[in-house]
């Protein structure tokens, strides 16, 4: 099958391609490398096809479009501190890229779309783990921190009520804090990392002070990056048009123990310290994967085999960059 990647060249989209590759698919990738790294595209680059387009930009994104069975758009600004500083960025490529590739898949007579929403348009679920079907709300419009998952839950009316109702089958996920080795630098995971890969280092020991924003009781479920991407080719091949998919796994955490987690996986003790609390945050979340597994889907590995395999793997190229 001809596949288009937006975002291909971004964390989950390059893991995609890959996986897509083994599954003996045609992939073509569309990203303006704004976020995403070519270089994570090197060892497959003569494998795929590249175009570096943005998807604000309608006849880049219809051009890579052209000949194509099947759409994944991933392509987003993400990142916490990005929400803050560009909203207006953030905004703007969720919605003109959204509508962009829609109107491209109408265009070409794509049979299939599958769009990457994200766990962020839950911001006050009263039901936790959460289902699909839960209530999605922006809390605060005059917050920039809202902008991403403002504009994914556009995303996902344009999918569900545009997209669909003209004769692309559409299937929204939402992911929920996947991770893995070359994560980049804008997420949990990766930012205890780079702090506590210096510590290691120099090889320091005792009770170490370790500060994170708030008190760390807020809690999440982490999946890593090979079930993730299973998730979502699972999504694609089997997902019901119009409807939406949790990939994560159901597997809570708060915070606090993530990073005391990560401390005693690289030899390392600590002591949370509390810091300042991030206006917007949502105090739990977890989803519901019953929808998934009912296709099949069952995340095997836990997060302390994933945050293992992470940790060994960024250490390397830590050691290799000092």
């Amino acid at each position: 099958m001809k596949i288009l990647v937006t975002g291909g060249a971004g964390f989950i989209g390059t893991a995609l391609v890959k996986r897509l590759l083994k599954d003996g698919h045609h992939v073509r990738v569309l990203d303006d490398y704004s976020r995403g790294v070519p270089e994570r595209l090197k060892s497959i680059a003569k494998e795929i096809e590249t175009i570096q387009g943005d998807v604000r930009d309608f006849a880049q994104v219809d051009a890579a479009t052209k000949g194509i069975e099947l759409v994944y758009h991933l392509a987003a600004v993400n990142g916490t501190e990005n929400f803050y500083k560009q909203p207006d960025r953030v905004l703007e490529v969720a919605v003109k890229g959204t509508m962009h590739t829609m109107d491209a898949a109408l265009k070409h007579g794509c049979r299939r779309y599958i769009l990457a929403s994200s766990s962020e348009v839950y911001q006050e679920p009263t039901h936790v783990p959460t289902k699909e079907d839960e209530r999605i709300i922006v809390p605060d419009v005059k917050n920039p921190r809202f902008s991403y998952s403002g504009g994914k839950i556009i995303g996902e009316l344009l999918a569900l009520h545009y997209l669909a109702k003209r004769g692309v089958e559409a299937v929204v996920f939402r992911p929920h804090n996947i991770y893995g080795p070359d994560m980049g630098h804008e997420h949990v995971v990766p930012q205890f990392f780079e702090r506590l890969a210096p510590l290691r280092a120099q090889k320091k020991t005792g009770v170490l002070p370790f500060e994170i924003q708030g008190d760390g009781t807020e809690t999440r479920s982490f999946c890593f990056i090979d079930d993730a991407v299973t998730g979502i080719v699972l999504v694609a091949e089997k997902g019901k048009s119009g409807e939406l998919y949790h990939i994560g796994t159901e597997e809570e955490v708060s915070i606090r123990d993530v990073a005391l987690l990560m401390a005693k996986i690289m030899g390392l003790s600590i002591a949370i310290v509390p810091g300042k609390r991030v206006e917007g945050s949502t105090p739990r979340r977890c989803p519901d994967i019953g929808k998934m597994r009912a296709l099949g889907y069952n995340p095997s590995v836990d997060l302390k085999e994933g945050i293992k395999r992470t940790c060994e793997e960024e250490w390397k190229k830590f050691q290799k960059a000092s």
